[in-house]
């Protein structure tokens, strides 16, 4: 067993809500500086930095877990974390088809850049990835399922786009085996009852990714083993917010 400190929810500059300074570099620098083993980037609705981030969490020793963070019909976030980087582009590009094609508006919305390993800019996504797919909540989990992937519903608790303020309740159908929750709100137990637990920090921005203090334990240090961890229930209790 190996107990990993992690961070499993993490925007880089191709989101347009992401800072340019969320380069593939930065993110990993910063992730090792902070003492982390193992982070997710989670971009919105895309997964093209993926395979730069992937070069510099092998520069820095850390587990990179592929992942997106996808918005369904019902503008409900939803995390991805896929087998590899080519899973999640293959899923990225059959996305791709279900989003509107609303252009990116970069003095309002954000840059949408792709960039290398060395912070270069290698093109700027001209595509909104701001929008809801047109695939409801339970065919999406469904089709990330069928890439090989673990659907996880993002924030839960927090937001338009967490499913208990958006639907109200989790739905029993899909049947989702992990959520991932914002620890500084309180959030009622019964969609936590019997799942595992994510708690991330959702960063934007260098400074918001998380210390070395949330942990996860895996049988083993691959991507593979965390996605049997989604998997396989871990029964955690309800967090609530510092008094």
């Amino acid at each position: 067993m190996v107990t990993l400190f992690s961070d499993l929810h993490i925007h880089s500059c191709l989101s347009p809500c992401g800072s340019d300074d969320m380069t593939p570099a930065n993110i990993c620098g910063m992730a090792h500086l902070k003492g982390l083993q193992m982070i997710a980037v989670t971009d919105h609705n895309c997964a093209k930095n993926l395979p730069y981030v992937q070069v510099c969490a092998d520069a820095y020793g850390l587990l990179l877990i592929p992942g997106m963070e996808i918005t369904t019909r019902e503008e409900v976030h939803m995390l991805g974390y896929f087998p590899d980087v080519e899973t999640a582009l293959s899923f990225s590009a059959f996305l791709k088809g279900h989003m509107p094609k609303a252009k990116n508006r970069p003095d309002f919305f954000g840059h949408q850049y792709v960039m290398n390993d060395d912070d270069e800019i290698l093109e700027e996504e001209t595509t909104l990835l701001m929008g809801a797919s047109d695939l409801p909540l339970t065919k999406l989990a469904g089709i990330v399922r069928e890439f090989g992937g673990v659907p996880v519903p993002a924030h839960i608790n927090r937001g338009s786009n967490g499913v208990l303020v958006n639907q109200g309740f989790l739905p029993e159908e899909p049947q989702f085996t992990a959520v991932e929750v914002w620890k500084h709100l309180p959030c009622p137990h019964s969609p936590q009852a019997g799942r595992t637990i994510l708690h991330s920090s959702d960063a934007h921005y260098l400074g918001d990714i998380l210390e070395a203090e949330e942990t996860v334990t895996l049988k083993e240090r691959s991507v593979e083993a965390f996605l049997e961890y989604l998997r396989v229930p871990q029964g955690a209790k309800c967090v609530m917010p510092n008094a």
